[in-house]
Formats: structure tokens, C-alpha cells, sequence
């Protein structure tokens, strides 16, 4: 199931990412300069071992994990998080825990299209990639 979220996939459109960095509590300076980056996300299996890369002009990152095992994770902006990656009704749900504090990243495809759904509390982002 896992297999369809594979490949490389170029952000074309994102809403409301700005009040969910703020929610976080990113840095003005580094929400400008997230908020004009189009990231490319790469997602491949290396064994039972899920790879994913986010590139861009601003900043790369890469997790590995295994579905349903908690993880140490460094986000973009340097949050150090425990992470758990579950597959749940064909849709990728990573939920990041930290300082008391949670947010679930969704990730869902259709056809050639990822949506990466952020929810913080009240604030919903949603990003949209397709498929390179």
C-alpha cells in the first residue's frame, strides 16, 4: 500500500501554511522564505524502511522510518520530535509530539496528486504536490 506514495512529487499549490508556521511558533524570516519555496518531496522503500527526502532551495531534509515505530526526528525547523508513521485507510498519518504540543502531517494520493494535510490545533494547511 505503502508502494503508491513512492516517487518524486513537486509542491504546485499551498494554503494556509503561513498560520500553521506561526502555530508552531517559526521566525517571520524563515516563514517568508518557506512560504516562496516550492519543495519536492521524495518518497522510496529502502527494505521495510521508508525514506523520505524533502528538497529545496531553502533547505533539505530526510527521515527514515518504519510504519507503526516511533522515531527521533529533527524537523525543518529544528523541533526535535518523537514521530509515529501509521498507514491508516490508504493515507500516511504522521503525528509529531513534542513539549506537550502534537500536530498530525496527512499524507493522501489520487491518481498522480499527493495532498499533504497539517493540522495544529485549530489551523488546517493543505499543500499539494503531483507527480514528477
Amino acid at each position: 500500500m505503502v508502494e503508491k506514495f513512492q516517487g518524486s512529487w513537486r509542491m504546485v499549490a499551498s494554503e494556509n501554511f503561513d498560520e500553521y508556521m506561526k502555530k508552531l511558533g517559526v521566525g517571520f524570516a524563515t516563514r517568508q522564505i518557506a512560504n516562496v519555496t516550492k519543495p519536492t518531496t521524495i518518497i522510496s522503500l529502502d527494505g521495510d524502511t521508508i525514506v523520505l527526502q524533502t528538497q529545496s532551495t531553502f533547505k533539505n531534509t530526510e527521515i527514515r522510518f518504519k510504519l507503526n515505530e516511533e522515531f527521533d526526528e529533527t524537523t525543518a525547523d529544528d523541533r526535535k520530535v518523537k514521530s509515529l508513521i501509521t498507514l491508516e485507510d490508504g493515507k500516511l498519518k504522521h503525528v509529531q509530539k513534542w513539549d506537550g504540543k502534537e500536530t498530525t502531517l496527512l499524507r493522501e494520493v489520487n491518481d498522480d496528486k499527493l495532498t499533504l494535510t497539517l493540522t495544529l490545533g485549530d489551523v488546517v494547511s493543505s499543500r499539494h504536490y503531483e507527480k514528477n
